[in-house]
């Protein structure tokens, strides 16, 4: 039921003129690629930069809430281009995605690291006013950074095997996979 809604709304998207004329423009798909990997390197670079800090692996003379609060910014607006650009790769190619366990899987990590980030800053911010600059970090937070490094390495690695999808519904994957996939009987990713 829910993947036949799915699969509904993907067709819907993919029939849709600037859906058309996004993926089959010449340039502005590879332009819109292209901005999305660089945000992402931007984004991640500070964030795992930041995760690295909180580890103790990273910048050891400066003061752990001085570089979240210093990268902050720039980082949230890296992680927004991110996801600006993540939504119209979707919306370029919306079935094929849809019907992408690589791209599920994605999905599923995006909202645990979401979840993962805001408990982190919950942790900073509750901690900020009793952790002094020589006491390690609180468990929380290195454990919030650690969780952190393994989220969004597992993220781009399946934005990246999305190109390379082995389990498209046309091959018939197994059940309990075509299932996860958002395979639908009889139809076909385009």
């Amino acid at each position: 039921m829910l993947n036949q809604w799915i699969f509904d709304f993907a067709v819907w998207v993919d029939a849709t003129r600037w859906s058309t004329l996004l993926h089959e423009s010449f340039y502005l798909y590879n332009w819109v690629e292209t901005t999305h990997v660089l945000s992402l390197t931007i984004s991640l670079g500070l964030l795992f930069l930041i995760d690295l800090k909180m580890l103790g692996y990273a910048l050891p003379n400066v003061s752990p809430l001085q570089i979240a609060n210093r990268l902050h910014w720039p980082m949230l607006l890296g992680f927004s281009v991110m996801f600006i650009t993540g939504a119209l790769l979707f919306y370029a190619i919306p079935v094929r995605s849809a019907q992408s366990v690589w791209f599920r899987i994605k999905l599923l990590l995006l909202v645990c690291a979401a979840l993962n980030a805001f408990l982190f800053h919950r942790a900073l911010r509750q901690s900020a006013a009793g952790w002094s600059e020589g006491l390690p970090t609180p468990r929380a937070l290195r454990r919030g950074a650690g969780y952190s490094l393994l989220l969004w390495t597992l993220v781009v690695i399946c934005g990246r095997l999305i190109a390379y999808d082995w389990f498209d519904c046309v091959k018939e994957p197994h059940p309990l996979l075509a299932a996860f996939a958002g395979c639908v009987a009889g139809q076909e990713v385009f």
